[in-house]
């Protein structure tokens, strides 16, 4: 079995596996942020550019920047948005953006992807002025983002080795306390935490399998490393554990954990 990988590189891919319901938080976050119009919005770690559209639909911006490392997500984004934001390759923990010129700096469903987070928290600091806020969000991988629970508990009881590759167990972020923490040592101000609940509904299980299977991110990527008939075995175990509704389709719940500080006036 090939190791687990944590690489996102396909835009389609990844717009179809965990994508779609990134666009469907993004706005929900935004309005709890509710900031006020007109300011320079920094998004980090933009993917395909579905918060940055949500920046741009519902927050009235004086300009939105995108910084992505993959170039696959990244001409995703640029295709995405363009001529709306500026979306340029980029590292969170080193982004080639001057000192205090930011008003707001977002992070969707990246953090725990971070080999330093805290390093990252610096650098959004950096680019900050005084007093703008700095917020991000992750999925609850260890109880409410309901699909991938289901997979991870289909994976562990086909495989109990497949318990080390638990992204509920691996990213530790993924819990509110943990995220405060993160923000408290960065000595942000007025850190607030809050859950966000979005609805996934599939059409059919075929719908919610199918993106397993082009291996992008850590599940896509376990599942395409088993051998054939274990994978045929994974499948029928997670089809057990997701209820279907009588039309075939699967409603299930994601559920992020947002968080925001602001940086403070020295």
């Amino acid at each position: 079995m090939t190791p687990t990988s944590d690489r996102w590189e396909q835009g389609n891919a990844y717009e179809r596996y965990i994508g779609r319901w990134s666009r469907e938080v993004a706005p929900v976050f935004l309005a709890w942020l509710d900031r006020a119009p007109d300011l320079a919005w920094l998004d980090v770690g933009c993917g395909t550019g579905a918060l940055c559209a949500a920046i741009l639909d519902g927050c009235a911006p004086a300009s939105v920047t995108g910084i992505e490392p993959s170039d696959g997500l990244r001409s995703t984004a640029a295709a995405n948005l363009e001529g709306k934001a500026t979306i340029v390759a980029g590292d969170a923990a080193e982004i080639s953006l001057p000192d205090k010129t930011i008003d707001v700096v977002v992070s969707g469903l990246v953090l725990n992807f971070l080999p330093d987070p805290g390093a990252a928290l610096a650098e959004m600091k950096r680019l900050s002025r005084p007093g703008a806020a700095i917020a991000a969000y992750v999925w609850d991988y260890s109880g409410k983002m309901e699909f991938l629970r289901a997979f991870w508990d289909a994976a562990i009881t086909i495989d109990p080795a497949a318990a080390t590759k638990d992204e509920g167990v691996r990213f530790p972020l993924c819990r509110p306390e943990a995220l405060r923490a993160l923000f408290d040592s960065a000595e942000l101000a007025e850190v607030d935490a809050t859950a966000i609940d979005v609805p996934t509904r599939f059409a059919s299980f075929d719908d919610l399998w199918q993106p397993f299977l082009a291996g992008t991110g850590p599940a896509p990527a376990y599942a395409m490393g088993l051998a054939e008939p274990q994978r045929a075995k994974l499948k029928d175990t997670f089809h057990s554990l997701v209820p279907v509704a009588a039309d075939g389709s699967i409603s299930l719940t994601a559920r992020a954990w947002a968080i925001q500080g602001s940086v403070r006036s020295r």
